[in-house]
C-alpha cells in the first residue's frame, strides 16, 4: 500500500463510488477496506482476519492468494498482453473456449465472451433477438423470467431481473421483459397442498411460465431466463422436475432457455454447471464470477451449434462484442482457474461436502429468528422470520431495515464473517463460501450465525 490506513479511510470516502452501497452510511464509521486475501481469509488494514463466507460475492471459488493464478495472468501480459477476438483470435481465447465446451452439458459448443455476468445477460438477450430474426421470425423478442430474480444491471439484464427494488431508479426499461412466479416455498402464493407436494409445486411454477408464454404469445417470445437456484429472495432451489418441465415449455412453444449460471456455474452448486445438476440442458448458459475465481474479469455466453448456425454462412454477423471480452489476461487465468479446480477435486469436494455444511444450518432452525433454511451445494440462505408462532407474519419495510442493517449484518462481521444479510425482501443471510472450506470453516460460520442471531435484542 501506498496508503496508510488513515489516509485509505479518507480517500475512500472522499472519492470511491462504491457499488451498491448507501453512501451516506460511511460519514461516522469506516469503510472497510480489504488489503490482502489468503485461502478462506480476507484481512482488513488494521491486519484483522474474516472469514469469506460469500466467496467475494459469489465468486472466489479456488480460494484467495493463490500463486498459481496471479503467475497465469503474469506470463500472459508478458506475452501477449491485449488483442481483441474482433475477426480474429488468440491462444488462450481458443482454448479457453474448447475447454468450456467440453465441461458443458452436451451439445453447447459456442462461447462468446464478454467481461461480466450483467454483459453476459445482455449478449443471450440479443443472441435470442438476433437468432429468431435470421430465421424469419423476428415478431421473437421478448423474455420470461421470474420475480426477485437477479440478472444484472446494465439495461437490457435490468429489465430481466425481477427485482423491483433497483430498477425503479432507471425507468423506463428496456420493453419486452414479463415475470412470473418463482420457486421460494416458503413464501409461495400457492396452496399449502401443492406446495407441500414436490410434483404439483413443480407443475404449477412451471405453468406460469407456459401461462406467461401464452398470454403474451408464444410467436413474440424468444427465451426463458432461470438461474438453477435462484439468487435474490434467498437462495431459492427448484422442486424436483421444475427445470425439466420449463425445457419442454420452451420446446413446444419454440422459446430458447437460457441457465443463468453467473452464481451457479463452476462448483458453486457441487456440479460445473447448475443446469447438469438438475440434469437440463437449455439452449444458452451465461457464466461469468468463478471461471476465474475473481483473479482477472471474465464472462460470457456458451450456446448451442444451432445458435450460431445462421452467423456461419455468407455475410451474416451477429453485430455484437466488448472491448474486453475474451481478454487474453482474463482468459489465460481462466485456464489456470479450470485446472485448480480439477486437479484439487474442488468441485467434488463441494457435492461431497453438502450435506455437512446444510445440517450445520438446519440445526439453527431452533432460534426463534430462523424461519427457513433452503439452497444447495456451497449456495445457502437463512430466512429471518417476526414471530416464529407464525412465519407468515412479514415485517415492515423499517423493521426489515432495524433488524437486517441496525443488528445482524454489523454484528457478523463485527464476529469475523463475511456473508450477505439483505433487507430488500424478507430479511435473509446467505452463504455461499468459498468452495475449499472444510469443517473447521463450515463449523466457524454455524458457530458465528448461532451467536448472533441467537442473541439478537428482545422486541427485534
Amino acid at each position: 500500500m501506498t496508503m496508510t490506513p488513515e489516509e485509505l479511510q479518507e480517500a475512500a470516502k472522499r472519492h470511491l463510488w462504491m457499488h451498491f452501497s448507501r453512501l451516506g452510511a460511511f460519514r461516522h464509521k469506516d469503510v472497510p477496506v480489504f488489503v490482502r486475501g489468503s485461502g478462506p481469509r480476507l484481512y482488513d488494514a488494521a491486519g484483522r482476519a474474516y472469514l469469506d463466507g460469500l466467496a467475494s460475492l459469489f465468486v472466489v471459488q479456488a480460494g484467495h492468494g493463490r500463486a498459481e493464478l496471479a503467475e497465469a495472468g503474469r506470463r500472459q501480459a508478458e506475452t501477449l498482453g491485449y488483442y481483441p477476438i474482433w475477426s480474429a483470435a488468440h491462444p488462450a481465447a481458443v482454448e479457453l473456449a474448447a475447454r468450456l465446451a467440453a465441461l458443458a452439458p452436451g451439445g453447447l459448443e459456442r462461447v462468446f465472451f464478454t467481461t461480466g455476468g450483467s454483459e453476459a445477460v445482455e449478449s443471450a438477450w440479443k443472441l435470442a433477438r438476433a437468432y429468431f430474426r435470421q430465421i424469419g421470425q423476428p415478431e421473437r423478442t421478448k423474455v420470461i423470467a421470474r420475480d426477485l430474480a437477479y440478472h444484472g444491471t446494465t439495461m437490457g439484464a435490468l429489465a430481466v431481473t425481477g427485482l423491483p427494488a433497483i430498477k425503479d431508479q432507471f425507468e423506463p426499461l428496456v420493453p419486452g421483459a414479463r415475470h412470473v412466479a418463482n420457486t421460494n416455498r416458503f413464501r409461495s402464493g400457492l396452496p399449502p397442498d401443492v406446495v407441500a407436494d414436490d410434483d404439483r409445486f413443480a407443475a404449477a411454477c412451471a405453468g406460469a411460465v407456459e401461462a406467461a408464454i401464452v398470454e403474451e404469445g408464444p410467436e413474440t417470445v424468444a427465451a426463458v431466463f432461470l438461474e438453477p437456484v435462484q439468487n435474490t429472495g434467498g437462495c431459492f432451489p427448484p422442486p424436483p422436475g421444475y427445470l425439466a418441465r420449463v425445457r419442454d415449455v420452451c420446446d413446444r412453444y419454440g422459446v430458447l432457455l437460457v441457465s443463468d449460471e453467473v452464481i451457479c456455474g463452476f462448483g458453486r452448486l457441487g456440479h460445473w454447471f447448475g443446469a447438469a445438476r438438475y440434469g437440463v440442458v437449455p439452449d444458452m448458459i451465461t457464466f461469468a464470477k468463478g471461471v476465474t475465481s475473481g483473479y482477472a474479469p471474465l464472462g460470457g455466453v456458451i450456446c448451442t451449434d444451432e445458435l450460431a448456425a445462421p452467423f456461419l454462412e455468407g455475410d451474416a454477423s451477429f453485430a455484437h462484442g466488448i472491448t474486453f471480452g475474451g481478454h487474453p489476461v482474463s482468459c489465460a487465468v481462466a485456464l489456470a482457474n479450470l485446472d485448480l479446480l480439477e486437479s484439487e477435486g474442488i468441485v467434488e469436494h463441494v457435492a461431497a461436502t453438502e450435506k455437512a455444511f446444510a445440517e450445520r444450518l438446519e440445526s439453527l432452525r431452533a432460534l426463534d429468528v430462523v424461519g427457513d433454511v433452503r439452497g444447495a451445494g456451497f449456495f445457502w440462505a437463512l430466512e429471518l422470520v417476526k414471530d416464529p408462532d407464525d412465519p407468515s407474519a412479514r415485517f415492515t419495510p423499517e423493521e426489515r431495515t432495524a433488524l437486517v442493517r441496525g443488528h445482524v449484518a454489523p454484528r457478523l462481521f463485527e464476529a469475523g464473517l463475511v456473508c450477505r444479510a439483505d433487507d430488500r425482501v424478507d430479511p435473509v443471510v446467505q452463504l455461499a463460501p468459498v468452495l475449499t472450506c472444510a469443517d473447521a470453516e463450515l463449523d466457524e460460520i454455524h458457530d458465528i450465525l448461532g451467536d448472533v442471531l441467537g442473541n439478537l435484542p428482545s422486541g427485534r
